[in-house]
């Protein structure tokens, strides 16, 4: 179940990163995405770890 979280953590970061950048350029939003999905997966492990799951 971590991995789960972890992942849908890091396609929704991903997204927002992607969504932020894209006003911007496609360069920006590349960088974005990669950092927003790093975010995500060290929130949804974080969320996972919280809830015991």
């Amino acid at each position: 179940m971590n991995k789960i979280i972890a992942i849908l953590g890091s396609m929704v970061g991903g997204y927002a990163g992607w969504w932020a950048g894209a006003f911007v350029g496609t360069m920006t939003a590349f960088f974005l995405s990669v950092i927003g999905t790093g975010l995500g997966v060290y929130a949804g492990r974080r969320l996972a770890q919280h809830f015991g799951v």
